[in-house]
């Protein structure tokens, strides 16, 4: 299905011959529609008080497509994420997986959000191979904000 709606977007005839607006092109050529929804809907904007103790921020980059991702996450005292946020300059595959990589931490404890990996988020969004880097950088922000909390808390032991 996915390949003759492909083909059909890609011949130029059917350019000529139907009239697609930009955002319908990209939905029905590039984009699995879960990308789409995250794109269009996104969860979890916004940002977190980054000098709270009980708040991790990860800000990862990867400067060969230029996406810029910062991810924070907020825990509880017994150990569980209960907010996140994200803010994300990119394309819209990294819009998409930062967005899903904040519906997924949510209520998973900091060894439960550990476990999360990019291949999960590419597999949930249907990344296509030249997107993949957009879910690696997902992962990576959530291992950079959930450092930044644990590296807080170690911080405010040795403080004590």
């Amino acid at each position: 299905m996915a390949g003759s709606v492909a083909k059909k977007c890609l011949n130029p005839l059917s350019l000529l011959t139907r009239r697609l607006s930009a955002p319908e092109f990209i939905t029905q050529c590039c984009y699995h529609q879960k990308v789409v929804d995250h794109y269009e809907n996104p969860r979890n904007v916004g940002s977190l008080d980054k000098n709270s103790k009980k708040v991790g921020t990860g800000l990862v980059g990867a400067p060969a497509c230029g996406d810029v991702m910062k991810l924070q996450v907020e825990v509880d005292d017994q150990g569980k994420i209960v907010d996140a946020r994200f803010k994300t300059f990119g394309c819209g595959s990294a819009i998409a997986s930062s967005s899903l990589a904040t519906e997924w931490v949510k209520g998973k404890t900091l060894d439960e959000a550990l476990e999360i990996k990019n291949t999960d988020i590419a597999k949930e969004l249907s990344l296509p191979p030249v997107k993949l880097h957009c879910s690696m950088l997902a992962e990576d922000a959530i291992r950079a904000a959930l450092a930044d909390y644990r590296l807080k808390q170690h911080d405010d032991q040795q403080e004590a």
